[in-house]
């Protein structure tokens, strides 16, 4: 069957056949059913056919495995949760070593290299903000002389530092991750489009699935399942990818660890050095679009590409010249108090996984082995984290929040632009932009 590729680089270079599984063929009986066959979904999946291997587990994808945010991300591994709470810093810290011991395990090569992350301080209004991130567990400050050791961003004034980030390609994740979710028992099916679901069903346009438990894991994408509309909020956030650059430019620019970057502005950007020679490169700043739609075509905004392109050669210009060869993007998920949550309602048999605010790549890892917990009855210490069984009430309804999204986006921008020009942190704009976002 015929199949699409998710957009950009990642799956150009994945060495991948997209070619869709079957789907699904009538009804179907069966222990558990997962909708979303990204990472959260495969990993609850893996999970559950390690710890019940005689279970009977379905994957229902609309697209093929990989198709969204899981594989088109910025490829960081991190520990960072959204709302940053306190509670969180070791569960993901010990999800990232989980999840790498069973690429291990699973012989999936993610091209995975364990080097941390920078956050820079870019202009001096920055050196507040990234100083307090210092101050976080797991983080340390570094004066400019000691991350130009590392890395050579211009300007630097310093940075906070973690090694708690490991770079990777998302495809070659999510892609390995199916196979081995597949080798384990686990049934997928893919071009198959749910329509509804409830308690013990899933109505698809290829028939019904009847299970004991259903499990959403939809992202980015859970706005086109009907009545969650104002769920999970889809923001569009874009990348851009340079051709390979030559090793007399990154002995320039260094990274020789592959760690991930970012830096202290308002309007997100995040950056690799991926194991092919390129620099991976994205950041927010696309609209919000009304109605909470999502469409193929919102994958490109060549005005964001271009604030990318400008950016990133601003940051680097060690790379000269070299061809900016793919831009792409897709929708990620963000709930209204900014929350993360996992949860299953037993009288139900209803679960849920999500909101993880473009920080998904180790969030969904934990997300998919508590679901498995959940499902299996266990008591463990990932069930009595905090985020088990949070709801985060619901967006506005429009226009509110198509106004309120792109008006908060406007005044991120604004605010980076006012602290270039000032070298002032823009504390009002901050303020306000708190008010928009706090839940």
């Amino acid at each position: 069957m015929t199949g699409s590729p998710p957009p950009g680089l990642w799956a150009a270079t994945a060495d991948e056949d997209w070619s869709q599984r079957p789907a699904l063929a009538g009804d179907a009986g069966v222990d558990v059913a997962i909708i979303g066959g990204g990472l959260t979904g495969l990993w609850a999946a893996r999970a559950l056919a390690m710890g019940a291997p005689d279970l009977r587990v379905i994957v229902v994808e609309s697209q093929t495995c990989g198709f969204g945010a899981s594989g088109r991300n910025g490829g960081w591994a991190s520990v960072l949760f959204p709302s940053e709470p306190a509670w969180a810093h070791e569960p993901m810290v010990e999800a990232l070593a989980s999840l790498e011991a069973a690429l291990a395990e699973d012989d999936i090569d993610a091209q995975l290299a364990h080097g941390g992350t920078f956050t820079f301080v870019t202009s001096p209004a920055q050196e507040e903000r990234v100083r307090a991130v210092a101050t976080e567990p797991g983080y340390r400050w570094m004066d400019r002389s000691e991350v130009r050791e590392h890395v050579r961003p211009e300007p630097v004034f310093g940075a906070a530092f973690t090694p708690h980030c490991a770079a990777l390609h998302p495809a070659r994740l999510v892609r390995g991750l199916a196979r081995s979710v597949e080798a384990r028992g686990v049934r997928i099916v893919e071009g198959t489009r749910v329509e509804s679901f409830g308690p013990r069903s899933v109505t698809t346009d290829h028939g019904l699935i009847r299970a004991d438990h259903v499990l959403r894991c939809t992202e980015g994408f859970t706005a086109e399942l009907p009545d969650l509309r104002r769920a999970v909020l889809p923001i569009y956030s874009l990348m851009i990818a340079t051709e390979p650059l030559s090793a007399d430019v990154w002995d320039e620019i260094g990274l020789s660890s592959r760690a991930t970057f970012t830096d202290g502005r308002h309007l997100i950007i995040y950056g690799q050095r991926t194991a092919d020679g390129r620099i991976a490169f994205g950041g927010r700043g696309a609209p919000y679009h009304f109605g909470s739609r999502v469409r193929p075509g919102f994958d490109r905004d060549d005005g964001v590409f271009r604030d990318l392109e400008r950016t990133l050669r601003s940051l680097f210009p060690q790379i000269g010249r070299a061809r900016i060869t793919h831009r792409w993007g897709g929708p990620l998920g963000i709930a209204r108090d900014w929350n993360a949550s996992v949860g299953l309602d037993r009288g139900t048999g209803l679960g849920w996984a999500g909101g993880y605010v473009g920080d998904g790549v180790t969030t969904a890892h934990l997300a998919g082995l508590t679901l498995a917990d959940l499902v299996l009855g266990l008591d463990t210490h990932r069930t009595r984290l905090a985020w088990v069984d949070h709801r985060s009430r619901d967006w506005e309804p429009e226009p509110f929040r198509w106004v309120g999204v792109n008006v908060g986006r406007a005044m991120a921008a604004g605010a980076d632009r006012s602290e270039v020009r000032t070298g002032r942190r823009a504390r009002f704009t901050e303020r306000l932009m708190d008010g928009l976002t706090g839940g």
